[in-house]
């Protein structure tokens, strides 16, 4: 007891003198974080931090990797001197713990009680949502400089890891906007375009697949790094409902993951309202809007034995203060039906002024209970981590399934090699075979992919492996179901296009035949000499090699119908180059097996020539258009984006080849205003970016398509072409309607609810579109389109290139009213004079994450034009 209160008197001798020399926020940025009007720039905020790290030893900076744009991403660690300098070794101790399933319970014992509770915040990804980040620098200097015992105390049980942002370019962003409005009547308005090279608000929606530098980094950091014990991610939310949700979350929840990680969340949520609530917080929410059920953000860590969870802030107008009338307040139905005090809001804020020192002031409270809680329970934590470990290896060695089996002979062999290198990233243990072996009847060849069940992770490997099925929950019995809060399938093999296998018998024979992949996994081949390349177009990476190949000068020929050379196999459409001297260049980093000849069979060729493209992006946080821009950046598809306001003056003919429509409303597109039940929102965007096409605008479109021009859309933007058109020409005007429209609002009021799942498609394979593609595929289908064509007129045409067939549509997630689909297209060519439209009634590029579905739109661009 003496020897501890020495050390503790020590340390408050040490934190005394340190405090004095540590720079306040306010002395360095010129004013108090969170108040009035007043924002902190990412390199601003780097650079206090990068102060406090040079004048403390409690804080140390570390890079863990870069934004979209470049920027540099950090994690600040805060803990004791003595914490910050044995970093590496506490760092061996989290990897311990967390997958060493072989530990004995003394070893258990020590690492809990030399370790210390990692506690990762990740502020502000949405970068509108401003006040987790700006409240940073109060949080840090606070920690840094305090001579209070107990904080001393708590920083000597705990390590907090504090990502300043997770999204620096966005940052940088709303602030120059802000700024740029400050003082105006727009001051505070929406940001026009998205806060992220790419993705905006989607940003967290990319934790499975991880397209993003950014997304990268951050899920490294639990997955494959520093396995932080405690997670929490910061948002903001709407400004008129509760201030603060903290969790136990509303239903449904993940399946997969195992009881306790749920009810170690609900000690940090009921700890949260707790102390929030005896610190005069008010407004604090529970069991409220939000569900813990779908994969795909930041809390995708708690697949990986995470005590993950997120807060929710009220927001006010960025920087700006809003007054909230007590009559304005509301809730949503999920959780609270009434705003009223109540179990889930024990004490309801009564309106007022909101600011966003308010905010600050909550996530101050908010964190400060989040540590306190790691530092009381830390030796618990520390022990369920490694208990959870040798939880979720028994389970895979005791209860079905016990492997999933990925076949290497895969249609689409570069999609397994990168769905094998994903699971690695994601700190899953791959295997190989390595030699045959006949299992439940199955005969499996050497080099198939093997991911057994029992490790660490096995909550995530199941539940990316296997198809998804939406947990049905009700409010009451028998009652209305609770609708998803986001998307209901992320099947990883399904939503590759990969065949599997799942076994649900162990045996131990199978398992000595089987050995760990450890590094970077291919599929590639390299040839001692050769004079033509085939890339299959089955293939997804080949047409990325293509893309490039011809961007650099090299002739690329298509094959125009199936063929078969020494017992290979060519698909039509494939892809064909002869040798030049930039070749291998190109090709050597395929990760899938090139079919390499020295001779060509007598072949109806086609050569692929590159489109001009211009990508059609709003300023209304167009995030769909922001995925197909990464989409097409990552291919190497060379674009120009166009916006609704230059349709009018811009020369669409002699500039395009086709033109893309993402999923978009036809109303923004058109008229640059958003529709709904048959009237207009008015929008918070400075005026300067609300400009639609205009009627000049669209009639130039209307033009471009008679003289030739190709479209391509898919989702909402395909109501830009459905009614009654019109081409005006010198003297007339030719009115027309094309041979479809879009009959998802009827069926949606026969039953059919499709909340963002996998489901079947029929593929019409004859056709250059569908090159590559086999004869049924899975979609990601949302049940907003539905196409029904007709008998066309005068010079109009179609074709249906996908359908849906009468039942067993369903792949992975959810869907209701099933039925209603039968004999409805998915996707349709149609043609108008020389013009030619190609819809999807689903989306092909949906956030990176179903890649069976990117050669048909790749085709799409591909296709000839009419003579």
């Amino acid at each position: 007891m003496k020897k501890t209160l020495l050390l503790l008197l020590l340390s408050l001798m040490i934190g005394s003198i340190s405090a004095q020399s540590i720079t306040k926020p306010e002395v360095f940025f010129g004013f108090k974080p969170g108040a009035d009007g007043m924002l902190i720039n990412y390199e601003k905020l780097i650079e206090y931090l990068t102060i406090l790290d040079k004048q403390s030893d409690r804080l140390l900076m570390t890079e863990i990797g870069k934004s979209p744009l470049g920027k540099p991403l950090y994690i600040a660690f805060i803990s004791s001197p003595e914490n910050i300098k044995n970093l590496d070794r506490l760092r061996v101790i989290n990897q311990k713990l967390a997958i060493d399933s072989k530990l004995t319970s003394s070893e258990q014992k020590n690492l809990a009680n030399e370790g210390k509770v990692f506690v990762l915040a990740t502020l502000s990804m949405h970068s509108t949502e401003v006040a987790p980040a700006q409240a940073s620098p109060l949080v840090v200097y606070e920690l840094v400089s305090t001579n209070d015992i107990k904080k001393l105390k708590l920083l000597n049980d705990i390590v907090y890891m504090m990502v300043p942002t997770i999204n620096p370019d966005g940052m940088d962003m709303v602030v120059e906007h802000y700024n740029k409005y400050k003082g105006t009547k727009y001051e505070g308005s929406s940001l026009p375009g998205v806060y992220h090279k790419y993705l905006g608000h989607d940003n967290n929606r990319d934790y499975l697949f991880l397209s993003q530098s950014d997304s990268k980094a951050i899920s490294a950091i639990t997955s494959t790094t520093w396995y932080p014990q405690v997670f929490v991610d910061k948002h903001q939310m709407g400004s008129t409902g509760p201030r603060y949700f903290v969790p136990p979350y509303h239903d449904p929840i993940a399946e997969n993951v195992d009881a306790e990680i749920f009810n170690w969340i609900g000690v940090f949520g009921h700890n949260m309202v707790n102390d929030m609530t005896a610190a005069g917080l008010t407004g604090v929410t529970q069991h409220n809007m939000f569900d813990s059920y779908w994969l795909g953000s930041t809390k995708t860590c708690i697949f990986k034995n995470v005590i993950g969870f997120l807060n929710e802030a009220a927001s006010a107008q960025v920087a700006k203060p809003i007054f909230v009338e007590p009559t304005e307040l509301n809730v949503s139905g999920k959780g609270l039906s009434e705003y009223k005090k109540s179990a889930n809001m024990v004490a309801p804020w009564p309106g007022g002024w909101w600011r966003l020192s308010d905010i600050v002031e909550y996530e101050i409270q908010a964190i400060e209970s989040i540590l306190n809680t790691a530092s009381l329970y830390k030796e618990r934590i520390l022990t369920f981590r490694n208990d959870i470990c040798k939880k979720e290896v028994e389970k895979g060695k005791n209860q079905p399934p016990y492997y999933f089996i990925v076949p290497e002979n895969q249609l689409n062999k570069s999609e397994l090699v990168d769905m094998v290198n994903l699971l690695r990233e994601h700190g899953v243990e791959v295997y190989k075979l390595i030699n045959e072996f006949t299992l439940e009847n199955i005969n499996y060849k050497k080099g198939d992919i093997v991911i057994p069940l029992a490790q660490p992770f096995r909550s995530f490997v199941k539940e990316v492996m296997e198809a998804q099925k939406y947990p049905e929950r009700h409010y009451t019995p028998d009652g209305e179901l609770i609708e998803p809060y986001d998307i209901t399938s992320w099947s990883l093999p399904l939503q590759k296009g990969l065949s599997y296998k799942q076994i649900d018998t162990r045996n131990l024979d199978f398992e000595g035949k089987i050995e760990r992949i450890m590094s970077r996994y291919t599929l590639s081949v390299q040839p001692s000499s050769y004079e033509f390349a085939i890339l299959t177009s089955t293939d997804n990476q080949s047409y990325k090699m293509v893309f490039n190949a011809i961007s650099k000068g090299v002739k690329v020929v298509r094959c125009e119908k199936d063929f078969e050379i020494d017992g290979i196999f060519i698909p039509a459409g494939s892809f064909i180059l002869k040798k030049q001297n930039n070749i291998d260049e190109i090709i050597k980093d395929a990760s899938f097996p090139i079919i390499y000849l020295n001779k060509l069979p007598e072949l109806s060729l086609k050569q692929v020539s590159l489109p001009r493209i211009g990508l059609v992006e709003t300023y209304y946080s167009d995030i769909d258009a922001g995925w197909t821009r990464f989409n097409f950046d990552d291919f190497g598809i060379k674009f120009t984006v166009l916006h609704p306001s230059d349709f009018e003056l811009t020369d669409l003919t002699g500039k395009f080849d086709v033109l893309v429509f993402p999923d978009q409303s036809a109303s923004i597109l058109k008229e640059g205003k958003r529709k709904r039940d048959n009237q207009y929102i008015v929008s918070n965007y400075p005026p300067e970016y609300t400009k639609g096409m205009g009627q000049k605008g669209f009639e130039n479109l209307m033009s471009y398509i008679e003289k030739g021009g190709i479209i391509v859309s898919w989702g909402a933007s395909t109501a830009l072409f459905e009614g009654t058109l019109a081409i005006k020409a010198s003297n007339t005007t030719e009115e027309f309607k094309l041979p479809f429209r879009n009959d998802a609002d009827r069926l949606a009021k026969r039953g059919l609810k499709c909340p963002g799942s996998l489901i079947r498609m029929n593929v019409v394979t004859d056709h250059p579109i569908t090159w590559g593609v086999p004869s049924n595929i899975g979609i990601y289908y949302n049940g907003n389109t539905a196409f029904v064509t007709s008998i066309p007129d005068f010079d109009m045409d179609r074709r249906v290139l996908g359908y849906f067939e009468e039942d067993n549509l369903l792949l992975s997630g959810y869907i209701s009213g099933e039925e209603n689909l039968y004999n409805k297209s998915a996707l349709i060519w149609l043609k108008k004079g020389k013009g030619q439209l190609v819809f999807f009634g689903f989306n092909p590029v949906f956030r990176a994450s179903v890649p069976l579905n990117y050669k048909l739109l790749y085709n799409a661009l591909l296709i000839d034009k009419l003579k």
